[in-house]
């Protein structure tokens, strides 16, 4: 049986919209997907500074916010199937994460399921990370599933989003946790210097390293924390912006050290020799500068592939997600989230 889903992903990045139409086909031992059309639909900056103050609004305009951004995505979305002749069997939404405290069974992702069916007209299977969470989880990260059966070729994927995570097989099991901040805090420096972000690296390639920035970021307790373990805005801004605002160092210094922290920090997640393939994906694997760094400090040989897969790997797999919960199987692994058991979540309009 064959699937025709539109996958939605909203990173931290802030950067935008991924809308992705695939189609995935199961044969006897392994899945086939294609990515058809995707697009990454930039937010207006009235909705990108409503989304990166959300957390601290009154509990009202939290919940208005939430029924408002779901029919934006429901209006982004018959839009898109509108400019691509386009009817997909369902939708399945990540929606954007305003609130993630897995150790509080806290994790909120906004953007309604019921608002954006109402807009298209289509299912649409949304809030993949609350049941996991609820079962003791970190709710994240959610991708390895989808590395695994799609992307089981490599030993290792590397995500260069917002945040960096890694996935790999370890004695029978898939082992996934986040690594460090890698967009969400580049892309807050290249704005001090006037540019969304650092294309291909340019502005850090101009810096040097300062180790005195340098040590207290390797420092921070989370690196040396064991997995099961994931990342949030509120510990960024809790523990990483409070370094670059202080101290007086040039953006072009920060970013370059910060780099040379995102490669360091990699490295020291990703087990493996020289032999091992680590796919990299993520809007980080087009910083030529970060992807160089990494590569010298890490021993398995990267493989970047087609700027289809580096962009849109995460909503390809949200919609992947989304066929296994309308199969009733498990999208989400207790061997990557320590949960106390796998699930199928995902809720369903």
């Amino acid at each position: 049986m064959s699937y025709h889903v539109i996958g939605l992903m909203s990173g931290t990045s802030l950067d935008g919209l991924d809308i992705a139409f695939c189609t995935f086909k199961k044969r006897v031992t392994r899945w086939e997907y294609h990515i058809i059309d995707a697009e990454t639909i930039p937010y207006s900056e009235a909705w990108r500074t409503r989304l990166a103050t959300l957390e601290h609004v009154p509990a009202y305009d939290f919940v208005a916010t939430d029924i408002e951004y779901g029919h934006l995505l429901g209006q982004l979305t018959k839009n898109f199937m509108q400019r691509h002749e386009l009817r997909p069997d369902f939708i399945a939404s990540h929606g954007h994460t305003v609130f993630h405290q897995p150790g509080l069974k806290i994790t909120a992702q906004i953007g309604r399921g019921s608002s954006i069916a109402a807009e298209t007209g289509c299912t649409v299977i949304s809030d993949f990370r609350s049941l996991d969470v609820a079962l003791g989880g970190q709710g994240a990260p959610l991708v390895p599933i989808g590395d695994q059966l799609l992307f089981g070729d490599f030993e290792f994927c590397l995500n260069l989003g917002g945040f960096a995570n890694i996935s790999f097989n370890q004695e029978g099991k898939r082992i996934a946790f986040d690594i460090c901040p890698v967009n969400m805090v580049l892309n807050n420096l290249a704005e001090k210097l006037g540019a969304p972000f650092d294309r291909d690296g340019l502005f850090a390639r101009q810096g040097k390293i300062i180790p005195e920035f340098l040590d207290p970021l390797n420092a921070l307790p989370f690196y040396s924390a064991l997995p099961p373990k994931s990342l949030g805005k509120e510990w960024v801004v809790k523990n990483i912006l409070p370094l670059i605002t202080t101290g007086g160092l040039s953006v072009h210094d920060l970013l370059a050290t910060y780099c040379e922290h995102i490669a360091i920090q990699v490295a020291s997640a990703t087990p493996g020799n020289h032999q091992h393939q680590a796919l990299v994906t993520g809007g980080g694997a087009l910083n030529r500068f970060l992807t160089e760094r990494i590569q010298y400090h890490l021993a398995p040989q990267m493989v970047i592939p087609d700027n289809l897969t580096i962009n849109y790997k995460e909503a390809l797999i949200f919609a992947f997600l989304g066929v296994l919960r309308r199969r009733n199987e498990i999208n989400c692994l207790k061997s990557v989230t320590g949960a106390s058991a796998d699930s199928s979540g995902g809720a369903i309009y």
